[in-house]
């Protein structure tokens, strides 16, 4: 299964606007959107596919902890 992400970059850096980030899913030819990733000053947001009101927010404190004990270690290529 194969991932399809697009970006909307409203400035070159982070100012009062959200750089958005679209995520789908490409299994042979069905996509379908799983979400939309919210990244600003000073949160990250997720606001699943489906829902215009409700978004889940972490601080970047929060969101390095969760990456910290929840994700995957992988080799930096160098």
């Amino acid at each position: 299964m194969a991932h399809e992400v697009s970006a909307k970059l409203h400035t070159k850096a982070l100012s009062h606007k959200d750089l958005e980030i679209e995520i789908k899913t490409i299994d042979g030819e069905k996509t379908s959107r799983l979400g939309t990733l919210l990244i600003s000053k000073g949160n990250i947001e997720w606001l699943p596919k489906g829902n215009s009101v409700n978004k889940k927010r972490l601080t970047w404190v929060q969101f390095a902890s969760l990456i910290e004990d929840q994700g995957r270690t992988v080799k930096v290529r160098k």
